[in-house]
């Protein structure tokens, strides 16, 4: 379960000589994400989606406020959470010269997990995300869809029991995000908790069981789909997000 209190992180402004001069990215931000649910963190870009989930993963320090992750805290436990968590960044990052396989083993083997334990779960994963065609094939070269699957593998390599995406599905085709979005959906039955970013209403609408609405920095709303459509009058997630925005403060 993640847990999101209070948030905020400003970052100085590109070449400002006063380090007073600053950006506000997040700002008083709070939210939860449960176990076995898929929660979604919907905003345009810009919105603030990418910096909350790098504080999540204890990838930079939030200025202030608190957040767990499993009950350990994202500045005080570290460690623990990054063993707890699986982490997807919005950029697939992955070695052009390594293969499929090398990479994930080598993130598997910084998890700690032995040579046995690494090849058993590349073998279930290897067949989970249907890598069979290019595993062994250096990643130069690969499709987005091909990259996305090699980041989600090394996300959840050491068996995660927390999962964060950051617009997992950015540059997919429709099978693949089809695909993925059906792999979000057992990893939910499973028991995972899981959080992704998006800017696509339509994905939101169809994947969430709970959504935290953000713009500016800051939460508008956070809520079931059914009670983001109650609490703001409207039928459609676009419209309602609208709304959202415009009852802000």
């Amino acid at each position: 379960m993640i847990i999101a209190e209070g948030l905020h992180k400003s970052f100085t402004k590109p070449g400002a000589s006063n380090k007073e001069d600053k950006v506000v990215a997040v700002n008083n931000v709070s939210f939860s994400a449960r176990d076995g649910e898929v929660t979604g963190l919907l905003g345009p870009n810009g919105a603030g989606k990418s910096t909350t989930l790098r504080m999540l993963a204890t990838l930079i320090k939030p200025d202030a406020g608190n957040a767990t992750i499993d009950g350990h805290h994202v500045v005080d436990d570290v460690f623990t959470v990054r063993n707890q968590l699986g982490f997807m960044p919005h950029n697939a990052g992955i070695y052009p010269r390594l293969t499929a396989r090398e990479n994930i083993t080598y993130y598997a083997r910084l998890c700690g997990l032995n040579k046995k334990a690494t090849t058993r779960r590349l073998d279930e994963l290897i067949e989970q995300l249907e890598m069979q065609g290019f595993i062994d094939r250096r990643a130069l070269g690969y499709s987005q869809g091909q990259k996305t699957k090699v980041a989600l593998a090394r996300a959840l390599v050491h068996q995660p029991q927390t999962i964060m995406l950051d617009e997992p599905t950015n540059g997919l085709d429709v099978m693949a995000t089809r695909g993925l979005r059906e792999i979000i959906r057992e990893l939910a039955k499973q028991g995972h908790c899981i959080l992704f970013s998006s800017h696509i209403m339509q994905e939101v609408a169809a994947l969430c069981d709970h959504i935290a609405i953000i713009s500016d920095g800051t939460i508008a709303i956070a809520d079931s789909l059914e009670g983001i459509h109650r609490r703001t009058g409207e039928s459609d997630l676009e419209d309602a997000f609208v709304r959202a925005i415009g009852e802000q403060p």
